[in-house]
């Protein structure tokens, strides 16, 4: 195209140099001809030369881009240069993929620390069910190096089991490396396109063993507590009683002690009965059986049962909820009447109100009293602030609410004085 862009200016000089009268001399004719002739190839060549080495150059740097590459620069050309946009646009482009890449590297370095440090065991299963990948936790489940074991069946690995069924379970099961009670997490991964099976092989024995020793502790911590507390007026009121009769002759007033001393044994024992009572409700709460109930009718029933104060409803949305109805009112009750009891102490009122807040409904209880002293031990077992109280009725009603899929949370109020009880529910 260069060459045709210069013939018909040399054709016409070549025309009139030789067709035009008078007729120079062949000498004349001759020279300038050739230097006609060798201007127009030579800048042609020259256009050509200006084009295809840039393209060249621009080709060498993309290919050293497709192979990775990213430390090799071209030079850069006039402003004015449009193959020299491209090529400051291709050396830009190179400077990104480099960051890029090193990132990548620092990330996939991070990743393959981690998984080679974490106790957890990870393995990928390809669509044939094949291992592709392991980490060290792994190897010492399986008892043997990623090596051998990378493109094993899942059956041969006794890993079959755990791609099949829910996504998440919780087994027992004896492994070649190790034995006990584990929980799984199964999810669906791409590399390189291709899916992967991601399982994720967790030890639970020795979480499980020390929260049962810890509840335990617990347990004997508060039986411990409760039992002493009334086993030692009852041992030394036994104790005196059985000093009295052994005395002769018998005080005068002998039956009057009598009858105070076993008064307050018959007394402590009532309690501690009511003690193992309450214990063994809040261990045996059954099974909630989930239906579909209307939150409003619900909340007017719970606050016409409350008798000592006005309950007031701020009524919201009509939403239906999904739990047990005679669980969920037990726990409104409970919530109510620790509401009225703290504002019976200041004068205030009790206040109810619902919103709904996505998949869930907020049942807020108000009330205006002192507010919330300590709120470290509201949920522990037994601990009561309230005369005669036992101590279990928050710890149940959060049973009740998690049970069913809410939350129970209790905190003072922002705007007042007074606390606020949040019970919230799935719809």
């Amino acid at each position: 195209m260069a060459i045709m862009a210069g013939l018909p200016g040399s054709l016409v000089a070549l025309i009139m140099l030789w067709l035009r009268d008078p007729v120079p001399t062949p000498k004349v004719q001759w020279t300038l001809t050739v230097l006609i002739v060798a201007l127009w190839f030579g800048f042609a060549f020259a256009v050509r030369e200006r084009v295809v080495f840039p393209l060249q150059t621009l080709s060498n740097l993309l290919s050293a881009l497709r192979e990775g590459d990213f430390s090799v620069r071209g030079r850069a050309a006039a402003f004015d240069d449009a193959l020299g946009e491209v090529m400051r646009e291709v050396n830009i482009l190179g400077g990104t993929l480099r960051e890029q890449r090193l990132g990548a590297l620092e990330a996939t370095t991070l990743l393959r620390t981690v998984m080679s440090e974490i106790d957890v065991a990870v393995f990928a299963f390809d669509h044939q069910r094949r291992l592709q990948l392991m980490n060290r936790a792994g190897e010492r489940l399986l008892a043997a190096p990623a090596e051998r074991l990378l493109g094993a069946g899942a059956a041969e690995l006794q890993l079959d089991g755990c791609l099949e069924g829910e996504a998440q379970q919780t087994f027992q099961r004896n492994f070649p490396g190790a034995a006990g009670r584990w929980g799984m997490r199964r999810s669906t991964v791409r590399e390189h396109g291709l899916p992967l099976q991601l399982l994720v092989i967790s030890d639970l024995t020795r979480p499980l063993r020390e929260q049962e020793l810890q509840a335990w502790q617990r347990l004997v911590r508060v039986l411990g507590h409760e039992l002493n507390n009334s086993l030692t007026p009852i041992k030394s009121i036994a104790g005196s009683l059985d000093s009295m009769l052994g005395r002769k002759p018998l005080p005068e007033d002998w039956e009057d002690d009598m009858r105070r001393g076993l008064s307050v044994i018959s007394t402590r024992s009532e309690s501690l009965s009511r003690f193992i009572g309450a214990y063994a409700r809040l261990a045996k709460l059954p099974r909630p059986q989930m239906q579909a109930m209307e939150i409003r009718p619900w909340v007017e029933r719970a606050a016409r049962l409350e008798t000592r104060l006005h309950v007031g409803i701020r009524p919201g949305p009509d939403t239906w909820l999904q739990g047990d109805p005679d669980q969920l009112e037990q726990v409104l009750i409970n919530l109510l009447r620790n509401a009225t009891d703290a504002s019976l102490i200041t004068g205030g009122g009790v206040g109810v109100s619902w919103a709904r807040n996505g998949t869930h409904v907020e049942v807020d209880i108000e009330d205006e009293g002192p507010g919330i002293s300590n709120t470290t031990n509201l949920f522990v077992p037994f601990f009561t602030t309230k005369p005669g109280g036992s101590g279990i009725g928050l710890v149940l009603s959060r049973q009740i609410a998690e049970a069913q899929g809410g939350t129970l949370v209790l905190e003072n109020r922002a705007d007042r004085g007074g606390g606020v009880a949040r019970l919230r529910l799935p719809v």
